[in-house]
């Protein structure tokens, strides 16, 4: 396989071949890869955890009523709709 890589991550790959940390590119890469896969793991499960903590909450009638209005106004402007802080 082939990569075409952009002036900065190809700046990247040469420093790290150059600090000796890695053999070659592949393997630079293939690391890279194999990180980010466990990243978007972890991720998921926190995901997972934190739905299993709303879930339980509800089991426990811990939830409160959707006000579907306020909800899509907060997705129709986020700015100014609390979404984003």
């Amino acid at each position: 396989m082939e990569l075409q890589l952009s002036g900065k991550a190809e700046e990247i790959v040469r420093e790290k071949l150059a600090s000796g940390i890695y053999s070659d590119a592949a393997e630079f890469v293939s690391e890279i890869i194999l990180r980010a896969e466990e990243f978007d793991e972890l991720k998921l499960e926190k995901l997972r955890q934190s739905l299993q903590i709303g879930i339980d909450q509800l089991n426990r009638g811990e939830g409160t009523p959707l006000d579907i209005g306020r909800i899509n106004k907060e997705i129709d402007n986020p700015l100014h709709g609390g979404l984003i802080q």
